[in-house]
C-alpha cells in the first residue's frame, strides 16, 4: 500500500531523542529514512543506558524504528564525497550537532545547497542558532526549566518540578516534523528547498503557552497548583483501591456534567444540596466535596471508577503505571503498543504511531543494526560495488 511520504528521502544524521523521534514519525508515515552513523559504535543511544549485553538499548530501539542504517566516517575525504551523492538524491537532511559541526566539515546549508537547491535541511538545537543562548548546550530537564514548563509543574509547597514526557526532545521532534511537512510542501510551488529551524526551548513554550495567557490575565507568575485544574469540583486525582501509590483516578466534571456525576456515584442529593449546587459554591466547599468523592472512590478500583463515569458522560481517567499502559487494551487494540522482534534482543514493546490515516495506515518494522545497509545504499545511490564497498570498510570510511 502506498504511503502519505513514499518517494520522500530523509537522512537522519542526529541522535539521542529529538530528531530520532522526528525521523522515525517521517518513516511511520512512508518516508525512506536513512539513519547515517559513525562507523564505530553509530548513535550513542545504541550503547547509552544498554540493559541487555550484545543488544542495542531500548532506548536507541523505540526511536528508530521503519530506518535503513548507512555508516559513513565523515572525517575522511571519501566518506564525504559518497555523503555528497547521497545528499544530491536526498529530500531532507536531520541534524542536531552542535552549534557550527557540519560547517566545520564543509557540510553545512551553505555548501549542501550548493549540491542540491531542494533540499530541506533540517536543525535541532537547544537554543536555537541565533539569540543570546545560540552556544549554550541543552538537555530536556534545560529545556523545561528554561521554557517555564517546570515552574508551573508541581504542588506549591515543592520546587519547580521535571516532567517525565519529554516535552523538550520528543516534542521538538514533533515540532520539527510540522515544520519539514511545510517545507516540502512550499517546495511543491517553489522547486526550492529551505532551512528549517526548532529550538527546544521554542518547542517547550508552544506547549506552555496556556500558563503565559494566564499569567498575563492575572498579572503574576502562575503558581504551582498540583493535580488541580482550574476551580472545577471534581478536578483533580482521587484515591482508590486498593490503595497502592498509583491507585488514583483524574476527575473532571464540568458545571453541566454535576447532576450526571452525582447520579452516577449514587448520591442525588448532592445535586441540590444548597453547599455544591453552583460551581462557586463547589469550589468554596471544594474540601469537603472532595473528602465525599474520595469515600466513593476509595472504595473502588480506578478502572472501575473510570468505567461508571465513562459511562454517566463524566470525563475520569485511570491514572496508569507504566506497566498498565504496556498491557491497555485500548491501545493494543490501536496499535499504539505493539510488538517489535529485534534480532539481537527478541521481542519488546514500543509505541506505534499516533497518527492514523485511513488509507495508509504506519506498520512498525524493526530498526536497522550498526550500517545494515550499507552496501546496498551505497549500490543504490553512489553505484559503489560490494567490492568497493568491502575496501571501504577495511579502511575505515564505512
Amino acid at each position: 500500500m502506498s504511503q502519505a511520504l513514499n518517494g520522500i528521502r530523509v537522512i537522519d544524521m542526529t541522535h539521542n531523542q529529538a530528531g530520532p523521534a522526528c525521523a522515525q514519525i517521517l518513516a511511520f508515515l512512508g518516508a525512506d529514512v536513512i539513519k547515517l552513523e559513525e562507523p564505530k559504535g553509530g548513535d550513542v543511544a545504541r550503547t547509552n543506558m544498554r540493559d541487555k549485553p550484545d543488544s542495542d538499548s531500548l532506548f536507541f530501539l523505540i526511536l528508530n524504528a521503519n530506518k535503513r542504517s548507512l555508516t559513513l566516517n565523515l572525517k575522511t575525504d571519501e566518506g564525504k564525497d559518497l555523503f555528497r551523492k547521497v545528499i544530491a538524491q536526498s529530500d531532507v537532511l536531520l541534524e542536531n550537532f552542535g552549534p557550527g559541526a557540519l560547517d566545520r566539515l564543509g557540510l553545512g546549508y551553505s555548501a549542501l545547497r550548493e549540491i542540491n537547491r531542494r533540499l530541506i535541511y533540517a536543525t535541532i538545537k537547544g537554543f536555537g542558532t541565533y539569540g543570546p543562548y545560540a552556544g549554550f548546550k541543552s538537555f530536556e530537564p534545560i529545556a523545561q526549566a528554561m521554557g517555564g514548563a517546570m515552574c508551573v509543574t508541581g504542588f506549591p509547597e515543592n520546587p519547580p518540578t521535571y516532567v517525565w514526557p519529554a516535552i523538550g526532545d520528543s516534542g521538538t521532534g514533533m515540532h520539527m516534523a510540522i515544520g519539514i511537512l511545510a517545507a516540502l510542501q512550499q517546495r511543491h510551488a517553489t522547486g526550492i528547498g529551505q532551512h528549517v529551524e526548532v529550538s527546544m526551548q521554542d518547542s517547550v513554550v508552544n506547549l506552555i503557552r496556556v500558563s503565559l495567557r494566564d499569567h498575563q490575565r492575572n498579572g503574576r507568575p502562575l503558581p504551582r497548583t498540583g493535580n488541580q485544574l482550574g476551580r472545577a469540583v471534581p478536578g483533580t486525582t482521587y484515591p482508590c483501591a486498593p490503595g497502592g501509590p498509583n491507585d488514583y483516578v483524574y476527575i473532571f466534571a464540568q458545571p453541566q456534567m454535576w447532576k450526571p456525576f452525582v447520579n452516577a456515584i449514587r448520591q442525588p442529593e448532592l445535586a441540590d444540596d444548597p453547599r455544591f449546587n453552583t460551581p462557586d459554591g463547589r469550589w468554596e466547599n471544594r474540601e469537603a466535596l472532595n473528602a465525599i468523592i474520595a469515600a466513593w472512590t476509595s472504595q473502588r478500583s480506578k478502572h472501575d471508577v473510570m468505567r461508571i463515569l465513562g459511562e454517566a458522560g463524566v470525563p475520569s481517567g485511570a491514572c496508569q503505571d507504566t506497566g498498565e499502559v504496556l498491557a491497555d487494551p485500548h491501545l493494543h487494540a490501536r496499535e499504539m503498543i505493539v510488538d517489535v522482534e529485534y534480532p539481537t534482543r527478541g521481542t519488546y514493546k514500543t509505541a506505534g504511531c499516533p497518527i492514523k490515516l485511513s488509507d495508509s495506515p504506519a506498520v512498525v518494522q524493526r530498526p536497522p543494526l550498526l550500517g545494515e545497509h550499507t552496501a546496498e545504499l551505497l549500490g543504490q545511490l553512489c553505484g559503489v560495488s560490494a567490492e568497493a564497498v568491502a575496501k571501504l570498510r577495511a579502511a575505515g570510511v564505512v
